[in-house]
């Protein structure tokens, strides 16, 4: 069992698929929390195929969806090389610190 906070259900949810008309976003972020906060790890290595293959996604939709998390800033990525596998960091910009 993983907790997932309230904004994501009752607002980000809203957003990204009513809002931005793009579920396949709000799926992704949900695979990279349970990656990464479902398992207490600040970040996590994955490809888009095996996103894809998680959650059911087509990998262009995943890749569709990724661009929108990137763009609004709830993912960040890094690359050690053009051809590794990225590493996702879930970001929570509704959080205070």
């Amino acid at each position: 069992m993983i907790r997932i906070d309230d904004y994501v259900l009752d607002l980000l949810m809203r957003d990204l698929v009513g809002h931005d008309h793009s579920p396949s976003a709000f799926l992704v972020y949900l695979h990279l929390w349970s990656q990464t906060a479902g398992r207490r790890a600040k970040s996590a290595r994955v490809s888009h195929q095996m996103i894809s293959s998680a959650t059911g996604l087509s990998k262009s939709a995943v890749q569709a969806g990724m661009r929108r998390l990137v763009r609004r800033r709830l993912v960040s990525v890094h690359r050690e090389a053009a051809t590794a596998t990225p590493e996702y960091r879930v970001l929570r910009p509704w959080v205070k610190v």
